[in-house]
């Protein structure tokens, strides 16, 4: 069949990965149609086939050739041990994965984790931790929210994805060390049926991420402050220069880092530039 040499790329489900990766893709221009709690969907105009699976499927699923590409965590890449490629990091989901104790536990350090009881999703990753650490602990294997098994009593320490650490207050616990930091990431297996259309889909994706770290700023400066004005935006590669109909004024065009955006607009101002506006990128190519 046609559809056996197209491009199978495995997305989440469900859940808030699943928005994150239907995100990217649309705005990638990969227009596709999922029926309800449909599996598999078809990009338009594209040999691309999507297959939406459990999100920790997906490494597996990836590394056995089932799918050719996915859109998962790398904590679950790693856990997985799965053997693929890591072929961009997304700018999403970012997060720490911590071994979290009691507030008022006594243990201070990870060697003291030796003999105890410890709940967590991520079995694999926390006994290389631990094995590292000269420990060795009874590990729960749960699949679900592990923040109250210590008030359960089924553990004395979890091993948890972190963000704000809301949750953690919350359950009276604090962290006692960070066992690493993990983002949505896209990956894909070495036996690809398509490569030129991986590729192609990676060289988009790229455009999306980049674009949502930059903003396009455009000022008017004084033509003579224009080399102090391009020392505060010197741009991604070098701002776009154009005269106005007034000489001793230019106009610049420039690539900003989003984060950095209004301390260059305030520096900017006191230079002298006007009609200094910022504009959202939503794709991009460079």
């Amino acid at each position: 069949m046609e559809t056996e040499k197209h491009l199978r790329i495995g997305l989440p489900s469900k859940g808030r990965l699943c928005d994150v990766a239907t995100d990217l893709l649309t705005q990638a221009g990969l227009q596709f149609r999922r029926q309800s709690r449909g599996l598999f969907a078809r990009v338009r105009g594209l040999p691309i086939d999507l297959v939406f699976l459990r999100t920790d499927d997906i490494p597996t699923l990836c590394a056995e050739g089932a799918i050719d590409m996915g859109i998962t965590g790398s904590d679950l890449v790693e856990e997985a041990a799965a053997d693929v490629q890591l072929r961009m990091k997304l700018g999403v989901g970012r997060c720490r994965l911590a071994v979290c104790i009691p507030e008022d536990a006594p243990i201070k350090t990870a060697s003291q984790l030796d003999s105890k009881r410890i709940a967590t999703s991520f079995p694999t990753i926390t006994e290389r931790y631990l094995a590292g650490h000269g420990a060795e602990a009874h590990l729960v294997s749960l699949t679900g929210s592990v923040e109250v098994m210590i008030q359960l009593g089924v553990a004395d320490a979890i091993v948890d994805l972190v963000e704000t650490g809301s949750t953690l207050a919350a359950n009276r616990l604090r962290i006692l060390d960070e066992i690493g930091f993990y983002e949505t990431v896209l990956i894909q297996n070495d036996h690809c049926r398509d490569q030129v259309t991986a590729d192609r889909v990676v060289r988009r994706l790229e455009g999306v991420v980049i674009a949502r770290d930059y903003s396009l700023l455009e000022y008017n400066v004084p033509r003579t402050k224009l080399a102090e004005a391009e020392q505060i935006t010197p741009g991604f590669d070098s701002p776009t220069v154009n005269a106005l109909e007034d000489d001793a004024w230019c106009s610049v065009r420039v690539m900003v880092k989003r984060k950095e955006v209004i301390d260059a607009m305030e520096k900017l101002e006191i230079l002298g530039a006007s009609a200094i506006f910022e504009t959202t990128l939503s794709n991009c190519r460079l």
